[in-house]
């Protein structure tokens, strides 16, 4: 289920893993060119399955997987789609190597993982999705923040797709 808050937010409850991924598809399917998404949250609460789902929403030919042991991954599909996992990076300077301007200027999906060491190169409009642990072991609270016109617009499609 979820709702939308005054400031545009919109909360949405899972209670199975499944559905986070599911979600991340019903946004891959429906991204634009040049979307830019930041995904916070503690480790394992979803992030890196819902940008699964998301790679299969943007029809993209491999599912994505944790970058683990690599700042990038980039997968091809309806719209590219980069994978950033800045978990490892400790502080701005050593965002410099990410060449995170150029990946903005493509007709391409951004997703971000522990960005916060990045957030001086971010565009001034994104969707920023903050994965919270719920009450049980798999229900989580995911809660999209809008930077910008498109990216409220692109909730009220959101909520449209998955029926909220």
């Amino acid at each position: 289920m979820g709702t939308t808050d005054r400031d545009g937010a919109l909360r949405v409850w899972v209670t199975r893993p499944q559905e986070t991924e599911e979600l991340g598809f019903f946004l891959g399917e429906i991204l634009p060119p040049g979307a830019f998404l930041f995904l916070s949250g503690e480790l394992g609460t979803g992030k890196t399955l819902f940008i699964r789902g998301l790679s299969r929403g943007l029809d993209c030919d491999e599912l994505a997987t944790s970058p683990s042991f690599a700042l990038l991954h980039k997968y091809e599909g309806r719209l590219p789609l980069y994978h950033l996992d800045l978990y490892r990076l400790s502080g701005p300077k050593e965002t410099a190597v990410l060449g995170l301007e150029e990946l903005l200027d493509e007709e391409a999906v951004v997703a971000v993982e522990w960005g916060e060491v990045a957030r001086h190169l971010f565009p001034a409009d994104y969707l920023e999705i903050r994965f919270n642990y719920g009450e049980n072991e798999d229900e989580r609270e995911i809660v999209f923040f809008p930077y910008g016109e498109p990216y409220r617009y692109l909730l009220k499609e959101l909520v449209k797709k998955c029926g909220f």
